[in-house]
């Protein structure tokens, strides 16, 4: 009777009556972004259906059909991709928001236990996700009668998609609570999940004729790791909640760099050495210059580091690690495939690169001091330039981390210090990609009244452009599409800097058939290079309109 009576207790006080949970999910089922979101996802996924549905008159059921299972397969790595990156998106402001939102205190002064918040903010964050994958169910449903996979790994599939979504949503919860804004607890998310989608996609697609092997591993091995990673993460958040950081004023935390630097595991930066000064710039000891933007000083030295530098030694840390191995397959024992080590370098500059700049103006929004900001007798150029080349500077800073492996295999392969032209356009490729990026995330910054607005806004709008181009060409080739159509898409190509990287011309040596299909086409990556510029252009053009006019700037 008494274990009844604690189960009872426990149920209640997680679940059924946890405040946290009830007061979360009311204010996030009831948006209208719920509502466009599980439009928008179930049209897409059957878009992908439609799309890839196989051509063939007739099919073979009694085998399984290659088509079908194309299909099937095309249809859940979309799936867990998409859900993949949705998730720590929902999960992780749970607690970064509380305190931008100034209600940290009152939530640790709540008679409420820290498993129960934490608990009540993970099933909050991750019910939407969860309604999107549950939706999907009649669209797989569809496929059933073509043969090709059967009902058991449809419900592998699903069972390791829903443990990989809640493993996911832990992680970002855990960093949600070391964070003091949703930006940085996103961006330490994305870098520490992307390693875990690629390898769990790459085991899904080198296993596909593995059936008994796949399914095992996707209930058996990976729930139990997967949980128990879960367990961790929410042990971890919660032990953070009972046992909280020193708070400052409007519950911000107290940041003491050196003692920060003191306690540090790993990479320490220092202010005073080099290359961190590059990054990190010492304490001023000095008045500033006759001359000098004011703007740029202030954001130099206060705006960057004002939050403590645990979320750049993260990112640099956990960056490298995953470079070296990168490095040793893509540019020693598989120098054909060289231009997979930019597109880590890309995807890389694209999840951080625009935390930086999407706070640059959102941030005077929320702090209610760019009215005070548009009085000065700066310039909007002046203004503009400060905010950018601050941000820029670090972001360029960390992508360049990632860059001397790149010279390293260019130095010392042979197979490519031949094709020294080739490694030369990527890394202006990257460079290129990292302007973009900051010039984009400035942009959405500055038409959006959110940080976290912003910055969703800056992701989807560098997946439309870098990621669905080279997505449609694989596409066209999945379901044999006529030439004409090959070269629409690949044209579409000028947009994003995957498929300049793979159109480089590559030595005879290097290369094998059919490896690249696109290699050595020299008028994709010059159309590439011309678009990133006007790009630069107009996106600089409209924000310097904008403020010279200061339409909808105003918080008045």
């Amino acid at each position: 009777m008494n274990c009844f009576c604690c189960e009872l207790c426990f149920y209640n006080m997680y679940i059924f009556e946890n405040p946290v949970l009830q007061r979360e999910l009311l204010v996030n089922l009831r948006t209208n972004r719920a509502i466009f979101l599980l439009a928008a996802y179930q049209i897409l996924l059957a878009i992908i259906v439609v799309a890839a549905w196989p051509s063939d008159e007739r099919l073979d059921l009694s085998t399984s059909p290659p088509s079908a299972t194309n299909l099937v397969n095309l249809f859940f790595l979309g799936q867990y991709v998409i859900a993949s990156l949705m998730a720590p998106s929902f999960a992780a402001g749970a607690i970064a928001g509380e305190k931008e939102r100034k209600t940290y205190e009152m939530l640790l002064a709540s008679p409420l236990r820290p498993g129960a918040i934490i608990a009540g903010k993970m099933i909050a964050s991750l019910t939407h996700i969860g309604m999107l994958i549950i939706g999907s169910l009649p669209i797989i449903v569809l496929c059933l009668p073509l043969g090709g996979f059967s009902l058991y790994e449809v419900l592998a599939a699903y069972a390791g998609l829903i443990i990989s979504v809640i493993l996911f949503g832990a992680i970002a919860v855990f960093c949600s609570s070391y964070f003091p804004n949703t930006s940085n607890a996103l961006v330490v998310s994305y870098v520490a999940i992307l390693p875990l989608v690629i390898g769990a996609c790459l085991v899904w697609v080198f296993l596909a004729d593995e059936g008994n092997l796949r399914l095992n591993l996707a209930t058996i091995v990976f729930p139990a790791f997967g949980l128990t990673g879960v367990i961790l993460m929410c042990a971890f958040s919660a032990q953070r909640l009972l046992y909280p950081p020193d708070m400052g004023s409007e519950g911000k935390e107290v940041f003491d760099l050196e003692e920060e630097s003191k306690n540090a595991v790993g990479l320490v930066i220092q202010p005073d050495q080099f290359p961190d000064r590059l990054f990190a710039p010492p304490k001023k000891e000095s008045l500033m210059a006759d001359g000098a933007n004011p703007v740029y000083d202030k954001e130099l030295h206060s705006e960057i580091f004002s939050q403590g530098t645990l979320m750049l030694r993260l990112v640099i840390q956990i960056s490298i690690v995953l470079a070296i191995p990168m490095m040793a397959v893509f540019l020693f024992f598989m120098p054909e495939h060289a231009p997979w080590f930019g597109v880590y370098v890309i995807v890389f500059n694209m999840l951080v690169g625009p935390t930086f700049l999407a706070s640059s103006i959102t941030s005077e929004r929320e702090r209610q001091t760019l009215d005070l900001l548009l009085t000065t007798p700066l310039s909007p150029v002046q203004i503009l330039w400060g905010k950018f080349l601050v941000r820029f500077r670090i972001s360029l800073v960390l992508t360049c981390f990632l860059l001397w492996p790149l010279l390293l295999g260019a130095g010392f392969n042979p197979d490519l210090y031949s094709n020294w032209l080739s490694m030369l356009l990527m890394l202006l490729i990257v460079l290129s990609v990292c302007v973009v990026n900051c010039v984009i995330g400035l942009v959405c910054s500055l038409f959006s009244r959110k940080t976290s607005v912003a910055l969703l806004l800056t992701y989807s709008t560098l997946l439309i452009l870098y990621v669905v181009p080279p997505a449609l060409a694989i596409l066209t080739r999945m379901l044999n599409f006529t030439n004409q159509t090959y070269a629409v898409i690949d044209l579409c190509g000028i947009l994003s800097p995957f498929s300049a990287l793979f159109a480089l011309p590559l030595d005879q040596s290097v290369i094998e058939d059919n490896v690249m299909r696109n290699a050595g086409n020299m008028v994709i990556v010059t159309l590439y290079f011309v678009v990133s510029a006007l790009i630069i252009l107009i996106a600089s053009g409209a924000m310097i309109l904008n403020l010279r006019s200061r339409r909808g700037l105003s918080e008045g």
